[in-house]
């Protein structure tokens, strides 16, 4: 066969693929947005729609004065720094976030990745090998699975929230000279929390270390809004956190690994998504600085987004729908079915409520839901706007029998 050939032969392997997905309503189709991020939002086609899917927790993304930070950050550090950490992109503003972070989270220092996803991508390689085992809850994030290939460490998986489970993988890795329990803080597609008070008192009894991913959680879970690890009476109990500053702090991209002096130390010499990613832009790291300061004075936002979510949890389940229980302002309304989810969000959006389907491989085969997330920023009237489209496309698709 010609190269050429082999090369048609290429793509044409993959039309064939996403004409697959479109057949089989697979097929994620991105909504484009023409306006800043908030409870509302206008689309490229003009539509202005009630906004129920970014990860806006604290409606931080397009607030002014979270914009206004960026902008002195980028006045006073410029656009960026072309360079990596260690060679010359570290500016003061990046060591008073990493303070920032760190005392937020009651943790000793903190290492700042230009995204989440190279935070767990670079934890595991520099700490572990093929003497250790790592302990892995089979929901967690796709950034934690794959940072966990990339080590040689032996690899045990418990089943999602399994207390009983966890300690029989334990026992199984009880050889091992270095054992760590890895879990999300919060799984994502679920809006589950994790048992972390159950999941240290293992850890101390099977001498593991304990690290969660707080990326849907950092800033609003816990009584000032810390963490998981706070809304379980467990600071001081957790040996690595990973996070984000895309979601509830600030919501613009980068993210961070938060533990004791020596791991920090270690993962600054030898992570590697570390040592060759461009250092964080100046104006997130100023607005993200800000964003913390704002959330250590008050817990305002904090609680707002606590109400909303205890509104629209009980509304939704009063009109029929079913969701996965909870507190937290991820809130799946299960569908089930994958096209049925794809046709629900798009009607939807013709409604004026911007909402997305999540279906397989995102989630298990069967499980297929739009997921709602709530937001400080959004107002009870723009709830009960959602809420009456919610009722709507229900009765139209005859997933409810009735909506009060």
């Amino acid at each position: 066969m010609s190269a050429s050939k082999q090369k048609n032969t290429f793509f044409d392997e993959l039309s064939n693929k996403l004409d697959s997905l479109r057949e089989q309503g697979l097929y994620k189709f991105e909504r484009v947005i023409a306006s800043r991020q908030g409870p509302e939002v206008t689309c490229d086609d003009g539509r202005q729609l009630i906004n129920l899917c970014a990860n806006n927790y604290l409606g931080l993304s397009g607030d002014e004065a979270t914009v206004q930070a960026a902008i002195a950050a980028t006045e006073e550090f410029g656009y960026g720094l072309s360079s990596v950490r260690f060679i010359c992109g570290t500016q003061t503003v990046h060591k008073q976030l990493e303070r920032a972070i760190s005392d937020f989270l009651g943790m000793e220092d903190t290492i700042l990745y230009a995204a989440a996803f190279d935070a767990n991508g670079g934890v595991f390689e520099p700490l572990f090998d093929e003497q250790d085992a790592i302990i892995s809850d089979a929901l967690n994030h796709a950034s934690i699975i794959d940072g966990i290939r990339l080590c040689k460490a032996a690899r045990y998986r418990y089943a999602n929230n399994d207390m009983d489970d966890l300690e029989v993988q334990l026992q199984a890795a009880a050889d091992k000279r270095h054992r760590i329990i890895v879990t999300d803080g919060v799984f994502s597609m679920d809006g589950t929390i994790a048992q972390l008070d159950q999941i240290c008192d293992l850890a101390d009894k099977y001498d593991a270390l304990v690290m969660i991913d707080e990326c849907h959680a950092s800033g609003f879970m816990g009584a000032t809004g810390r963490g998981t690890h706070e809304h379980h009476s467990v600071m001081g109990r957790i040996d690595i956190i990973t996070g984000t500053l895309g979601k509830a702090l600030g919501g613009a991209m980068g993210g961070f690994t938060a533990a004791r002096k020596e791991v920090i130390d270690t993962l600054r010499q030898k992570s590697r998504p570390y040592l060759f990613s461009n250092t964080l832009a100046p104006s997130i790291a100023g607005a993200s600085l800000s964003v913390l300061q704002r959330l250590s004075s008050s817990t305002e936002l904090r609680d707002k987004l606590h109400a909303n979510t205890a509104f629209f949890r009980s509304e939704i389940a009063a009109l029929g729908f079913t969701i996965k229980p909870g507190t937290h302002p991820v809130v799946p309304v299960m569908l089930f079915d994958a096209p049925i989810a794809q046709k629900f969000a798009a009607r939807m959006y013709e409604l004026g409520v911007l909402v997305t389907g999540f279906f397989y491989p995102v989630v298990p085969m069967g499980q297929a839901r739009v997921r709602v997330q709530l937001s400080a920023a959004h107002t009870t009237e723009q709830l009960k706007t959602a809420l009456a489209a919610f009722a709507q496309v229900g009765r139209e698709l005859n997933l409810i029998k009735y909506a009060q």
